[in-house]
This record gives structure tokens, C-alpha cells and sequence, in this order.
């Protein structure tokens, strides 16, 4: 019988199940699952440095917070992972963020023993918030799944993989504290919005980019077996690009992963789209005058101290965005502090390092930067130039 019947990979694979269901816990002397995290120090300490942040970025991007259901996939090669996000269940998924995966263990394909260092492939869910990780904060995934029950050593298959903090790894998925801090956050939200099940894709590549495509082939040349199986898994790549829309996936009884209506590989075509770049509305201004020299400079709240500490922060939650071979930067940004205080016409003049780094740098400055007390010429509030450096360093991943 067995052989005659494909097994459904539990919570995570079908529609009703991955979005979870909507809970009320008003109606329940039980507390609700964010005010519990509320309670625990590190998750309620993130809330207080993020949440807001995390509500304006929805807010820009148009999207509803909370999010009601999030859906998380990561892709292995590519060193990202993207969060996406919507409220009703019908409605499309829409992309919230896509964050830097800062360390890598093992190579490509599944993972299948204990101790290989594998980070797994395949489809997961979270099944566990962990507020007192050794790694700051952690999302656990349930692994081993249907699949790997079936494909992996059947006595050491391993387990304990996370989505984590510290930027570390011996086969988890490690983000920085920042960005960890956010992940747990709007994910802590959606479980208290009655998500039980939050779906998480781990995959090879992006299968639509052709430098990832092109070494995946490279790398899976003489291995027929692991073929099928990212074959498996770009037919569920495949059907979310196409309906940004879960899957349904199921187990064959041999461990193969089956995804229902995937589209087929020669309708897809796989072609790195050109992003289309969101105009920003920037903070500028057409100052008048500029003085060269003032009886005052002007003051950051807080003092000297004060500004360098806002900066170091900056600096930490702009890591996630470094590229791959690159562990430090030191950016100098130019800006005015106009007659009223208010901190206008950000630019990048020395140490950029990339179009997309350095466009969001600079609007994390004009949405973070509080503003100041202004520069004096003979008691006279002025504008003035300031340059200042912002610095960007990557730490050393622990050797284990």
C-alpha cells in the first residue's frame, strides 16, 4: 500500500495548512503569544530598538503591519533570504525584505547525517522561538522532514537547525543580530496572529539568475541523483515566482519531493528580470546660503557621544548589505544641517561601495537622523556643510 499513496509533508505543504490558522486569543485567559515574548528579555528589548522601524519600512513598501502571514525562503549560493508577507489568505504574497546570509557551511544539496555541516534543502517550517539562543536570538525549523526521514541516515540524520544570530554557522542559517532581531519580530507577530506553521524554502540557487544557475549545473554535472532533487525544487521556485502563491507539496514514498501544478520548465523561462528601481522622494532642499565658517557648529542631541553611538548603529544594521567579499567599508557621507535643524541633501562623496548600498544607506540616514540644534553666525541660525564617515565592518566568523 504504501508504494500506491504519497505522503503530505506535514503543516507546510498545503495552502490551508502553511498559512496557518487565525486564533483568538482575546477570548482566552492565556496571554498572547507576543505579549509572552514581551516578558523575555532579549525579544522584548529588540521590540523596543525595532518595532518601530520594522512598522515604518511596512509603511513605505505599502504593506499592512502585522503581517498575518509570512512566508520565508533562502537560497544557498545566493547568500539571501527573503521574507514575504500579506494578510489575507487569498490575497498574493508581497516581498518585505531580503536579508544578507552572512556565513556558510557545507556546499550545495540536502543535508542527510548528523555532523556534515549540511544546511538542509527542501521545505520546513518554524517550529520553535528561542529567546535564550547562543546566538542571540533563533528560529528553529523542523528538520529532519517527511523527505529527509526517508533519505537521510536513518539513525543519525541530524537536527537543531536555526535561523540565527552571531553570524556564525555549522550548518544553520545565521543572519546578524540586527536582522535576526527583525526576522523574530515579524514572525512573532504572525503566530500571534494564529500563524502556527510559518513555511520556510530552502533552496540551492536562485533558479532565475544565471550566474547561480550556470554553477549549479557546473557543480551537479556528474550527479544524476541530486539533479531530480533540485529539479524537485526549482518546480516549487518555479510556481511561486509564477503565482506568488505557496505550493502544494507533497512525499513520494521514496522521499522525492512532488509539487502539484508546477509549472512546466519550458513555459518558465528563466531570465534575470531587471529590477526596476523605486524612486525615492529625497530630503532636499535649495539652501540660499551657505556658511563657510560659523561662531557655533551644529549640535547632535545627546553631544559628540550621542552621534558617533547613532552612527555605529547605523553602521551594524547596513551589514547585512555588504557584498560577499567585502568585511569592511569606510563611507563618507556629505550632508546639510539647514537653519532650522533639520538635516538635508545626503550624499555619498567617498568610499561607496555599491548602487544598491549606497542608495539605501542614505535612506536609512534621511529616515533615521533626528534633527539638530543648527549653526550660529553672530546668534544667527545658518546652514553648514558636514562630512562625516560611516563605518561598516563585518566581524570574523567564529572558527570552530
Amino acid at each position: 500500500m504504501r508504494n500506491q499513496f504519497f505522503f503530505f509533508l506535514m503543516a507546510i505543504s498545503l495552502q490551508s495548512i502553511s498559512q496557518g490558522n487565525e486564533l483568538d486569543y482575546m477570548g482566552s485567559s492565556m496571554p498572547s503569544f507576543i505579549n509572552f515574548q514581551k516578558t523575555l528579555q532579549r525579544p522584548s528589548d529588540a521590540m523596543k530598538r525595532k518595532e518601530d522601524i520594522i512598522k515604518k519600512e511596512f509603511d513605505s513598501k505599502g504593506l499592512k503591519w502585522p503581517a498575518k502571514y509570512v512566508y520565508i525562503r533562502s537560497f544557498k549560493y545566493d547568500s539571501q533570504l527573503e521574507v514575504w508577507v500579506k494578510n489575507d489568505r487569498n490575497e498574493k504574497y508581497k516581498l518585505f525584505k531580503t536579508y544578507k546570509v552572512c556565513a556558510l557551511a557545507g556546499t550545495l544539496g540536502p543535508k542527510r547525517m548528523e555532523g556534515d555541516y549540511q544546511v538542509p534543502e527542501g521545505f520546513y517550517y518554524i517550529n520553535e522561538f528561542n529567546p535564550k539562543s547562543t546566538y542571540h536570538l533563533s528560529l528553529g525549523l523542523n528538520y529532519p522532514n517527511a523527505s529527509d526521514k526517508i533519505l537521510s541516515d536513518a539513525n543519525r540524520p541530524g537536527g537543531e537547525i536555526y535561523i540565527h544570530g552571531s553570524c556564525v554557522t555549522v550548518g544553520c542559517i545565521p543572519l546578524t543580530d540586527p536582522m535576526i532581531e527583525e526576522l523574530y519580530i515579524i514572525s512573532a507577530h504572525a503566530k500571534d496572529k494564529g500563524q502556527d506553521f510559518i513555511p520556510v524554502h530552502i533552496y540551492p540557487i536562485r533558479f532565475n539568475v544565471k550566474k547561480s544557475v550556470d554553477y549549479l549545473d557546473r557543480t551537479l554535472q556528474e550527479d544524476k541523483l541530486l539533479k531530480k532533487f533540485s529539479s524537485n525544487l526549482e518546480d516549487a521556485f518555479n510556481y511561486f515566482e509564477m503565482y506568488k502563491q505557496l505550493p502544494v507539496v507533497m512525499v513520494s514514498a521514496r522521499g522525492d519531493y512532488i509539487i502539484n501544478d508546477a509549472p512546466t520548465k519550458i513555459d518558465f523561462i528563466k531570465v534575470e528580470e531587471p529590477v526596476k528601481r523605486k524612486v525615492i522622494p529625497r530630503r532636499t532642499r535649495n539652501i540660499s546660503f551657505l556658511a563657510e565658517s560659523v561662531t557655533q557648529w551644529p549640535a547632535y542631541p545627546g553631544g559628540g557621544q550621542a552621534f558617533l553611538k547613532y552612527l555605529d548603529k547605523l553602521g551594524n544594521e547596513m551589514r547585512d548589505l555588504m557584498p560577499e567579499n567585502l568585511r569592511k567599508a569606510f563611507v563618507q557621507v556629505e550632508f546639510i544641517i539647514d537653519k532650522d535643524g533639520t538635516p538635508v541633501n545626503f550624499k555619498i562623496i567617498k568610499g561607496g561601495v555599491n548602487e544598491d548600498f549606497d542608495e539605501e544607506l542614505v535612506t536609512q540616514l534621511e529616515k533615521t537622523m533626528v534633527n539638530w540644534e543648527p549653526a550660529l553666525l553672530s546668534s544667527t541660525p545658518v546652514a553648514k556643510k558636514m562630512i562625516q564617515t560611516v563605518t561598516i565592518e563585518i566581524p570574523e566568523p567564529m572558527k570552530f
